[in-house]
C-alpha cells in the first residue's frame, strides 16, 4: 500500500460539483492498494498513519498525532499512486490492484483508521471522479509504502 499523508487545516473531496466529505485541521490521506498488499499491510498502514507525530506540540516541535490533537481524517483512493514510471513517459498502472481487492481494503482501511484515531474518517468514493482541496499545513507531506 502507497499513502501520501498531508497535515492540512482543511481539506475536502467533491464528486460532480458537490462537497462528499470535508475536515478542519488533520490528516488528508491518499491511498493506492497494490495487488499484492495484505491485511498486515494495512494494519502496519494504519498504526503509522494514526500515530504519525506531525503535529505541534506546545514547544513548536512536531511532536504529536492526529489522536493527540484530536484531528480529523480524510482519505481518498487514487491508484495513481501505484504508477510505475521506469519505462517511457506514460506511467504504467499494472501495480494497482483492481477493484475486486482495492475497494475492500479502501473500505477497510478507512474503518480501521476510525477506529484507531476515535473518530469518523471522511471518504471520496471509490473510482469516482474527484475534485480534492485542501490547504496544506507547513506544508508537511509524508509518502509512505508499506513494501519499503
Amino acid at each position: 500500500m502507497r499513502a501520501v499523508v498531508q497535515r492540512v487545516s482543511s481539506a475536502s473531496v467533491s464528486i460532480g460539483g458537490t462537497v462528499k466529505s470535508a475536515i478542519g485541521p488533520g490528516l488528508l490521506v491518499l491511498l493506492g492498494v497494490g495487488h499484492e498488499d495484505t491485511q498486515e499491510d494495512l494494519d502496519w498502514l494504519v498504526k503509522k498513519v494514526a500515530g504519525l507525530r506531525i503535529f505541534d506540540d506546545e514547544a513548536g516541535v512536531m511532536n504529536r498525532s492526529v489522536v493527540e490533537v484530536g484531528g480529523e481524517a480524510l482519505v481518498v483512493s487514487q491508484f495513481t499512486l501505484m504508477a510505475s514510471t521506469k519505462k517511457g513517459n506514460r506511467p504504467s498502472y499494472l501495480g494497482a490492484a483492481g477493484h475486486e481487492k482495492a475497494v475492500p481494503m479502501y473500505e477497510a482501511f478507512c474503518s480501521a483508521l476510525s477506529e484507531a484515531i476515535g473518530r469518523p474518517v471522511g471518504t471520496g468514493e471509490f473510482g469516482a471522479d474527484m475534485q480534492v482541496a485542501l490547504v496544506n499545513d507547513g506544508p508537511v507531506t509524508i509518502c509512505m509504502d508499506t513494501n519499503l
